[in-house]
């Protein structure tokens, strides 16, 4: 019998069929391609810890230069442990369930401590890493990006110019108690020694930045704390 290509019970046969094939095809590729995925995620994490501690990462070897210089540490009952387990590439869960990791980096200018923090922006998530000096007291640089934020705007907290503007700002304020380092609306910086001059037109992003910031460095504050 012949086959009657023309009619509807071939078209939707043959279709079904594509789909499937293209589904299993798509399925075989995606799971051959995760270990690399899984791979660069995490490469492009260090990366940006890394960032944090001013290294370029466009001229090292990123793997390479995070084994060597950095250790990925838990703070608990009061100090500093390894962290045994996987490497992660997200921290927002971690710190909801009380677990602080603290990058320990050894660089040229002494230990530093890198921080994650994450938080909400005008249309997304907003993560970063801040690294404290030893004294703790102190900002030696950081890194900040965002899930959605607006180009030329809000999306301006993962350029250089922002991140760097606060190396050196202190987190604590004489007369104030807990963390005082901020972002403000662009213009309206009063204490440079702990506020950093926010995005231009981007009020909200920024806000959601200071907040970040705070609330995430509050969390640490035990650690900040120690020993201080």
């Amino acid at each position: 019998m012949k086959l009657n290509t023309n009619s509807n019970v071939y078209t939707v046969v043959y279709a079904a069929v594509i789909v499937i094939v293209v589904a299993f095809l798509l399925a075989f590729v995606s799971s051959s391609l995760k270990a690399t995925q899984d791979a660069n995620v995490e490469n492009d994490t260090k990366g940006q810890i890394l960032t944090a501690l001013r290294y370029d990462k466009s001229e090292i070897d990123v793997k390479q230069t995070f084994a060597e210089k950095v250790q990925d540490m838990l703070f608990q009952d009061g100090q500093l442990v390894p962290y045994e387990g996987k490497f992660l590439t997200t921290y927002g869960t971690e710190i909801k369930n009380g677990n602080l990791h603290v990058f320990v980096a050894d660089t040229e200018e002494g230990t530093k401590y890198v921080i994650p923090v994450t938080g909400r922006g005008l249309w997304g998530g907003l993560w970063g890493y801040i690294a404290l000096n030893e004294d703790k007291r102190t900002v030696y640089g950081a890194y900040f990006y965002h899930e959605s934020e607006t180009a030329g705007l809000g999306a301006r907290i993962g350029e250089a110019e922002f991140r760097e503007s606060f190396r050196g700002k202190e987190l604590f304020s004489d007369g104030r108690e807990g963390i005082a380092l901020t972002v403000v609306k662009h213009g309206t910086v009063k204490t440079p020694a702990c506020e950093v001059d926010g995005v231009t037109g981007a009020t909200l992003t920024s806000k959601g930045v200071a907040a970040m910031v705070h609330d995430g460095l509050s969390v640490y504050e035990d650690f900040i704390n120690e020993q201080r």
